[in-house]
């Protein structure tokens, strides 16, 4: 499915997002604090856009999707950068390799979360962070309306004036739908080993940066 919606991919998702994936990203660049000398894995990285902002501050920073049309496309606008296909699941990494494992808007697709987090925590030196920014459950019963209102109505729409792809996106609405709340996302970072785990919501809710520490004396 990526594969193919892998040429759209960046303008759907700011058309999708009404243009607020470009605060989030800003907001979850300013919470992995990356800086020159870092080791950065950004796990579902697409074509890179979310990847881009580490290389900028002077971190080593490596993206990782499991789509090749992604990496493909990704290779080809951002030569610069280091693109590896890879399984959230299975990660080719070696242990303690990152000072920083992020994702962003992938989590939720893929099928294990717990081994996905048990695998990021597992490339992650100790003292480590992982910082997690995914959609979630506005805590506002009214705004928590207008969102599934949205998604609901008027997101098929846009998709289908700047995609035609409308089954890839039936999809991703539906994985919104079916994901946990903050609090419960929360508890499944601390069942996988993490530490310090603490989160705060983006616009209101309908997304949210979790952020955790690997445990153990800092490498």
């Amino acid at each position: 499915m990526f594969d193919t919606i892998a040429p759209r991919y960046d303008v759907t998702n700011d058309v999708m997002s009404l243009g607020q994936d470009r605060s989030w990203r800003r907001a979850t660049v300013r919470a992995v604090g990356a800086g020159v000398g870092d080791t950065v894995l950004d796990l579902a990285a697409g074509t890179g856009t979310s990847t881009a902002p580490y290389a900028d501050l002077g971190a080593q920073v490596v993206a990782c999707d499991l789509s090749v049309g992604m990496v493909t496309q990704g290779r080809h606008r951002r030569p610069d950068l280091a693109f590896v296909a890879g399984d959230a699941l299975a990660l080719p990494f070696a242990d303690a390799s990152f000072d920083v494992v992020t994702i962003s808007f992938g989590l939720r697709n893929v099928p294990d979360v717990d081994g996905a987090l048990a695998e990021m925590l597992r490339v992650t030196r100790p003292g480590g962070r992982l910082v997690v920014c995914e959609f979630s459950t506005p805590p506002s019963w009214a705004l928590r309306t207008a969102h599934e209102l949205y998604l609901r109505t008027v997101l098929p729409t846009l998709v289908q004036a700047v995609a035609s792809i409308d089954d890839a996106y039936e999809y991703l609405v539906e994985s919104i739908r079916q994901w946990p709340d903050q609090v419960g996302l929360a508890e499944q970072v601390q069942d996988a080993g993490w530490g310090q785990v603490a989160y705060r919501n983006l616009t209101g809710g309908i997304a949210a940066l979790h952020r955790a520490v690997r445990p153990g004396p800092v490498l």
